[in-house]
């Protein structure tokens, strides 16, 4: 550890900060529909797209035909990225001349991209075309994470509403996410990208010669558009395999900054403009508290792991004061990798700039952990406030409990029924993430596919399926995913992880913009203060402790612990 990377971590959260209420007071005025500066060139357009698609945007919907809404949508997205997948070798803009994806990883890639998810079984430079990489994964980058946007939004309009049916229109708010926020944002991004030297071309690759005299063939491609989406919409999917750990994906040390700072900051900005949307932007600096609280501690103990390195290497003659540079991307460093393994599991992000599989035991706990506990630090585009939103409404409720109160959140009795939606929402994840992996662990076609023995391999295991149904997408590296088991099962983990819990979650949302808001009174617990911030915090680690922690102790715990004593597998 050292005082230039704490500095630079310290001064990445800082630009975070600076920007999360512009940009949050932004969002919240376009997605309430005000006029704005871009709407002299984006209007028509989106009066054009309503008109086409015969949309009324004045006409709002109920919880359920929202919902229903966004399901017929994503259904609709997942058929024609397995079309494009499926049929690849018919499709123009294939000069590397790929053959068409087989039905089990196409499958699983669909999925991954409509459930925001980019969990990737292939190689991206030897697998997808180019028409592939824009028509399918991009676009879906784009609307994936708008859908997790208009989901967030209709659940923030049944706490500023008092006594309504409806929670918006899942088209329009689809529309303006898309069109005023993140396309303009991934323009603006791209373009830094292709300055910074990520490539922008339909050729398929280059030929290059080495200094040994070896020919090369490097890829090329559409980089720099993918890559920006990618971060902002909280994807992770990369052009590439290894991800940002390329240097035609991440170039160098400000396009790896660039990366940091384009995935926490929507999501961050996004838990602003709940605030401002409720009237109470206290309540949305509470909800950016807890997050940094839980990103800052994650980075402190990743980076303190990884800096003390595995004495294993150091009774082999290796100099212990160079820590854990195993799977570090050594132009970054620990810190930088550190920092882009917290975020990037904090958020439901998934990009990687190196191999989590390589940390040690505690370093590749946190990003785990992190996942499972609901990828609400601040998680994904929109999927991550309304996450955080339902441990608000548990939080409440013990605190309810504690005083003898009914329990109220933003002057909403939280009731039987939010309740039971709630908790239906949070157990989601453990039975989709310890279920799949207590059947993969004793199969033994799936143990096959783990590529080390004892505790490691069971981590390979649970970080896939917790990465799955967190709709992260990053890899702990060493298990070989692209099986029919793998492709299949983890399909329906990142369906479970983003449809059975955003579902709840909208009945949640008609719940309670039915219910009249009330003033606050004297009896009212405020939940916009620290004392409701550490609350917050302890459900969090409380249910997520209680969930997985028997799991983790038998993989990374057990792990660090052998370290320790220099036992290998």
């Amino acid at each position: 550890m050292s005082v230039i990377g704490w500095l630079q971590i310290s001064l990445l959260f800082l630009a975070v900060l600076v920007v999360v209420k512009p940009l949050g007071l932004y969002m919240a005025a376009v997605l309430s529909g005000e006029r704005n500066v871009l709407s002299p060139i984006l209007g028509p357009v989106e009066r054009g797209l309503y008109g086409a698609a015969g949309i009324d945007p004045a006409r709002e919907q109920g919880w359920l035909a929202y919902t229903l809404s966004m399901l017929a949508f994503s259904i609709a997205g997942f058929a024609l990225l397995y079309a494009i997948l499926r049929f690849q070798s018919w499709m123009p803009l294939n000069p590397q001349g790929f053959g068409n994806v087989p039905p089990d990883l196409a499958f699983n890639t669909a999925v991954s991209f409509v459930t925001n998810t980019n969990w990737q079984n292939y190689g991206g430079e030897t697998t997808l075309s180019h028409f592939s990489q824009m028509m399918g994964l991009t676009v879906q980058n784009f609307v994936s994470a708008a859908t997790g946007i208009s989901i967030a939004l209709a659940v923030t309009r049944s706490f500023a509403r008092s006594a309504v049916p409806t929670i918006g229109n899942f088209w329009v708010d689809l529309t303006r996410s898309t069109l005023y926020v993140l396309l303009p944002l991934a323009v603006l991004v791209a373009v830094a990208f292709v300055a910074m030297g990520l490539p922008q071309t339909f050729r398929a690759s280059v030929e290059a010669t080495t200094l040994e005299g070896v020919k090369q063939t490097i890829a090329l491609g559409p980089v720099a558009s993918q890559e920006a989406i990618k971060q902002l919409g909280t994807n992770g999917g990369g052009f590439f395999n290894v991800n940002a750990a390329h240097p035609f994906e991440n170039p160098t040390a400000l396009s790896n900054y660039l990366n940091i700072f384009a995935m926490l900051s929507v999501s961050a900005a996004l838990l602003y403009t709940f605030g401002q949307l409720v009237g109470n932007r206290r309540q949305g600096w509470a909800f950016i508290a807890v997050t940094y609280a839980f990103l800052i501690i994650g980075v402190g103990v990743v980076y303190w792991a990884e800096a003390q390195g595995n004495p294993i290497l150091s009774q082999l003659g290796l100099d212990p004061a160079l820590g854990n540079m195993e799977g570090k991307e050594v132009r970054f460093g620990q810190a930088m990798t550190a920092l882009y393994a917290t975020v990037t599991t904090g958020l439901s992000d998934g990009g990687v700039n190196g191999m989590h599989g390589s940390f040690t035991g505690l370093g590749g706990l946190v990003p785990m952990f992190l996942m499972q506990l609901g990828e609400v630090l601040p998680g994904g585009v929109g999927s991550g406030l309304y996450g955080m939103i339902v441990f608000a409404i548990l939080a409440v409720f013990v605190a309810g409990l504690m005083v003898g109160r009914t329990p109220e959140l933003l002057g909403k009795k939280i009731e039987a029924r939010e309740m039971k939606y709630a908790m239906l929402a949070v157990l989601i994840l453990p039975l989709s993430i310890l279920g799949f992996t207590a059947i993969s662990a004793v199969m033994p076609s799936a143990v096959a596919s783990i590529g080390t023995a004892g505790p490691h391999g069971l981590s390979e295991i649970l970080y896939a399926y917790t990465s799955a149904g967190g709709n992260n997408g990053s890899a702990f590296g060493g298990l070989s995913g692209n099986t029919f088991w793998y492709n299949t099962t983890l399909g329906f983990a990142m369906l479970l992880g983003r449809f059975a819990y955003a579902v709840p979650v909208l009945a949640i949302a008609g719940s309670i913009a039915a219910k009249t808001r009330a003033s606050a009174s004297k009896g009212t617990f405020p939940t916009d203060t620290p004392l409701f911030a550490g609350l917050l915090i302890g459900i969090i680690l409380i249910l997520g402790g209680l969930q997985f922690l028997p799991a983790l102790a038998l993989g990374p715990i057990v792990e660090h612990f052998a370290m320790l004593s220099g036992q290998t597998f």
